[in-house]
């Protein structure tokens, strides 16, 4: 027998933790911090033997995140890219500053969905709602760790505010 109590307790703990998975916390540098203070050049710079700039990271970000977003809030499934490269749009360095808003406007689209109460229904080919946010949350946190490394090759980090330089 389910006890509704424990349901109610991990909905509520799951909707404290999403936010922290998308925007960093205690175990990761946030997502404003390893964006801050990059010129568009620096942010679309590929360093020598890797295979993105900061500017590409955050673009192919933004396209699975609008289109688990857009699965979440039409409530239907959507078909797969045909291949990888759909997802990784060409950025250059005058895209830079609509790349990086269009991360902020996702990421606020996103925090609505947190305490969802039907974050166990199925909406995306048996996935359910909370494993597409808990999907974007792993893979911007996955990609989120390449910036860091990529602004180290630039030689610019730590940010502005400070970073984990260990």
């Amino acid at each position: 027998m389910t006890d509704p109590d424990r349901n109610v307790r991990s909905q509520l703990a799951f909707a404290r933790l999403l936010p922290k998975l998308f925007r960093g916390g205690q175990a990761f540098v946030g997502v404003e911090a390893s964006l801050s203070g990059l010129s568009d050049e620096q942010a679309a710079a590929r360093p020598q033997g890797l295979p993105h700039s900061v500017a590409e990271l955050v673009a192919h970000v933004n396209w699975w995140n609008r289109w688990m977003l857009d699965i979440i809030e039409m409530g239907q499934a959507q078909p797969y890219p045909k291949a990888a490269a759909e997802t990784w749009p060409s950025v250059t360095a005058a895209d830079w500053p609509r790349v990086k808003n269009e991360f902020y406007e996702l990421l606020a689209r996103i925090d609505p969905h947190a305490a969802r109460p039907d974050l166990a229904n199925p909406v995306n080919h048996e996935e359910t709602i909370g494993e597409l946010l808990a999907d974007m949350a792993l893979h911007t946190a996955h990609h989120f760790g390449q910036i860091v490394a990529v602004r180290q090759a630039l030689g610019a980090w730590p940010p502005p505010g400070g970073g984990d330089t260990w």
